[in-house]
């Protein structure tokens, strides 16, 4: 049986992936704290040190880099941390597949890299960081320029993901936050008329997505968004209708930083998307 490490093994995307992979493979999930996961070998583990836990596995087949860090918001006070974990660690995992052997590294990166444009991004678009998040995006981008390096070594796969979304993710994250601004009457500030405009991927489909990625002979590098392309406004609204609630506007004469990934690639080499925004807008309230 091929066996498969996860880093991240508690995050959104590491708790919805790992009931998936435990059925087709020997699964080994790190994470910071403790937790248990049925079928899989979960090892804590701090992936700010400076090694990597001496109980993985003697041979892999896959590595899943999933994990980022939980501070990736505060800069500067929290830059080590966010460098040891995006950077340092995906190094360490990189020079400790290759010494196993590995045939596949999935690298989970960020959409956010892009900048922000009013056309969809392609993966072969320049990246740019320079926003809020620009030292974590920076992270990001030099992570995956690690991973690039390693491509005469094992297949690498790098996932781009926009706007994941699901139950039991953070509320200080972007529809857990809409949500509650709605069920609390809060005001949702909109730039221009509509708010950004973005296209959110669900959690289980973009689960999905990482388990075909491991079917990948070629090495790729692949946006994980949903179908749809939606504004800030539309979601509220959609909210609002689920919860009863009539949202709340406050509009800023701001241009609006939209974020859209082209979907084309994602479509072609691993899945579609399968649950509709209103679907998994139900599932949060």
């Amino acid at each position: 049986m091929n066996t498969v490490v996860v880093t991240g093994a508690t995050g959104m995307i590491g708790r919805n992936l790992l009931p998936l992979l435990s059925h087709q493979f020997e699964t080994w999930g790190i994470c910071r704290h403790q937790s248990q996961a049925p079928n899989v070998r979960v090892i804590e583990h701090d992936l700010t040190q400076d090694h990597l836990p001496s109980s993985l596995p003697d041979r892999v087949d896959s590595v899943i880099h999933l994990a980022q860090s939980a501070h990736f918001r505060e800069f500067p006070e929290q830059a080590n941390d966010i460098f040891k974990v995006n950077v340092a660690s995906t190094q360490s995992l990189l020079d400790w597949a290759r010494r196993r052997k590995a045939k596949r590294f999935i690298y989970a990166s960020s959409g956010g890299i892009y900048g922000h444009g009013a056309q969809a991004f392609r993966e072969d678009d320049v990246s740019g960081t320079k926003t809020e998040l620009g030292y974590y995006l920076a992270s990001k981008n030099c992570g995956e320029l690690l991973v690039e390096n390693y491509a005469s070594c094992f297949t690498v796969v790098i996932l781009r993901f926009f706007f994941v979304y699901g139950p039991g993710q953070r509320d200080s994250m972007l529809i857990p936050r809409l949500v509650r601004s709605v069920e609390e009457g809060r005001p949702i500030v909109l730039h221009g008329l509509e708010g950004i405009r973005i296209n959110p991927i669900h959690v289980r489909d973009a689960v999905r997505c990482i388990d075909s990625a491991l079917k990948l002979e070629a090495s790729q590098k692949i946006n994980v968004a949903g179908s749809e392309i939606v504004t800030l406004k539309a979601i509220a609204e959609q909210i609002g209708e689920l919860v009863g609630k009539q949202p709340v506007f406050e509009q800023q004469n701001v241009s609006p930083r939209h974020l859209i990934g082209d979907t084309e690639r994602m479509c072609r080499l691993l899945v579609r998307p399968a649950i509709t925004l209103k679907e998994g807008l139900s599932e949060l309230v």
